[in-house]
């Protein structure tokens, strides 16, 4: 039987507590890896004892699909895996190319999932778990990623129209992107890993149109990912956003074994998020969700770049997978 969820002060005092270590990588100690927010004031110390250098990155290239492009997709093991007696929790993450590695990464700016993942595990932060990364393709990005919701919205000729003008489909695909996430590559993960296949075990997460993705992913399939964590939502989209957010309470699952971390920051394109997400929150509050399973972070000076995301995935991580 998993714990029960803690209050958000216990998760505010783990963060201080991860943030004297430096939070920083087991393999990379440089500041650019600290997790650093105005919210969260460090008050007592607590080292990690017993650095973690032997997990595993497994690369599958070019992982065909029936509903969308091929395309990249890396697994993430933690040291010790596999243990035994343990289901790990998987993590599913969008924008692969971005997640673990520098080398692949745009502009060599990654979230560092692996030193994170290492970090927090070596303190017991977290429940043992894999992270599985899809890449995305980037002529396709938008259109993967923006939730088919409502439907007469997103299939309007008017939409097309823009859409083909934009992007150059006059179609999205999130539903076929979900189809390849939930009927091709999580059957091969739970078939080639030692995962828990429980919905309660299984996340999905992503930042800016990743956060649409990973949120839009939880309503269309709640048996499949109890939780998602959307750090940067976009939720400022032409045409679309605006009908996705009013569509959005007839969707939201039962608060009773889902939970969803949402955050954004104050500066770039994160400075005009606030509003939007304040709507979002209350839409979820509305229909019962506390803290126990609902979390919302506002981050002052934080930009829209993954330099930013890897420094403040610390919370998400640790409400959702603990």
């Amino acid at each position: 039987m998993k714990p029960h969820v803690p209050s958000i002060s216990h998760y505010l005092l783990m963060l201080s507590l991860v943030i004297i270590t430096g939070f920083s990588s087991c393999k990379n100690r440089s500041p650019e890896n600290v997790y650093q927010t105005n919210p969260v004031i460090a008050t007592n110390e607590h080292p990690i004892e017993q650095a973690i250098f032997n997990d595993s990155i497994l690369y599958y290239n070019n992982f065909k699909s029936e509903y969308i492009a091929s395309r990249n997709v890396e697994v993430w093991l933690p040291a010790g895996y596999p243990q035994k007696d343990v289901d790990y929790q998987v993590l599913y993450m969008h924008d692969g190319q971005n997640v673990l590695n520098k080398e692949t990464a745009y502009y060599q700016l990654s979230w560092e999932m692996d030193e994170k993942m290492d970090s927090l595990l070596s303190i017991n932060a977290i429940q043992p778990t894999i992270v599985v990364t899809a890449w995305n393709i980037p002529e396709r990005r938008f259109n993967e990623y923006m939730p088919q919701m409502p439907a007469e919205a997103t299939k309007s000729a008017f939409t097309k129209a823009q859409l083909k003008k934009s992007t150059g489909y006059d179609q999205l695909f999130s539903d076929n992107y979900l189809k390849f996430m939930t009927q091709e590559l999580k059957p091969f993960i739970d078939q080639n890993f030692q995962t828990s296949t429980k919905a309660e075990d299984t996340f999905i997460m992503g930042s800016s149109m990743g956060g649409l993705i990973s949120m839009y992913a939880m309503m269309e399939y709640p048996e499949i990912y109890g939780g998602a964590g959307c750090l940067s939502t976009h939720w400022p989209v032409p045409l679309l956003g605006e009908a996705l957010i009013q569509e959005i309470p007839e969707h939201i699952p039962d608060g009773s074994n889902h939970k969803i971390y949402f955050d954004y920051g104050t500066l770039t394109l994160d400075k005009d998020y606030e509003p939007y997400q304040k709507r979002v929150d209350q839409l979820f509050l509305e229909k019962g969700y506390n803290e126990t399973n609902f979390m919302s972070l506002k981050f002052e000076g934080h930009k829209h770049t993954p330099v930013y995301w890897n420094r403040r995935v610390a919370p998400a991580l640790v409400f959702l997978l603990k």
